[in-house]
């Protein structure tokens, strides 16, 4: 069975932000276990089948094989470093917008900071990273990226790295587009009643996923400034 390995950042555990991704995808990245939707908007089973197997996150390094020579302990060994270096970063109020036909929380004023943070993990981890066969690549549709899309492509294995990274956290499946509005108005709704609060981020998480099943964690790894 193939696995891979992802680097997440996870909202804090027993926060309101991770009730509220739980709620609306439907499942919880540690437990595994399904959590019941909000009432009262909409199928939300039928928009999010397919976020659920990745669960409530944003992405710093794209799901990945592990290199041959390299092993589940020395990716853990290099994420723990890495994060045992970074300060925190904050980066402000979030919003649901729009990317493309689907719908996420993102920052209302990303700092270069959380792009920085990105870039680092992205580098970081990239050794460990086996290349892409020809059916992962077909995955990433490069026929539609344009010359440095599938630049970043070919070199980091995911073309939404560096220039070309927003944060962002999936709140749904790709949605038609007579449908975006109405899933628009519902989520943000939903989201200003959780009581949102601004985004800190002082911690990230490895997760494994086995086969096409879904992402679990496997270890939560707080930045150095951040330990007790």
């Amino acid at each position: 069975m193939s696995r891979r390995y992802a680097l997440y950042w996870l909202p804090a555990p027993d926060s309101r932000l991770e009730a509220f991704g739980r709620a609306i995808l439907g499942t919880d990245n540690v437990t595994g276990l399904p959590v019941p939707h909000p009432e009262g908007l909409g199928d939300l089973a039928a928009v999010t089948a397919g976020a659920r197997v990745y669960g409530f996150h944003a992405t710093l390094k794209a799901p990945l094989r592990l290199a041959p020579g390299t092993g589940e302990a020395d990716l853990v060994a290099a994420a723990r470093a890495l994060a045992a270096a970074h300060p925190p970063v904050a980066a402000g109020p979030l919003r649901v917008a729009a990317l493309g036909p689907f719908l996420a929380l993102v920052p209302e004023t990303p700092p270069p900071e959380l792009g920085l943070l990105a870039a680092e993990c992205v580098a970081a981890l990239d050794p460990f990273r086996a290349p892409l066969t020809e059916a992962e690549r077909a995955k990433r549709r490069p026929e539609r990226l344009d010359p440095r899309g599938r630049a970043l492509l070919d070199r980091w294995g995911y073309p939404y790295v560096f220039e070309a990274f927003r944060f962002h956290m999936t709140l749904t499946d790709a949605l038609p587009e007579a449908e975006r509005d109405l899933w628009h108005r519902r989520l943000s709704e939903a989201y200003a009643a959780a009581g949102p609060e601004p985004l800190r981020i002082d911690a990230v998480s490895l997760l494994t996923q086995d086969g096409s099943g879904p992402f679990r964690l496997l270890a939560r790894l707080p930045f150095g400034e951040a330990r007790g």
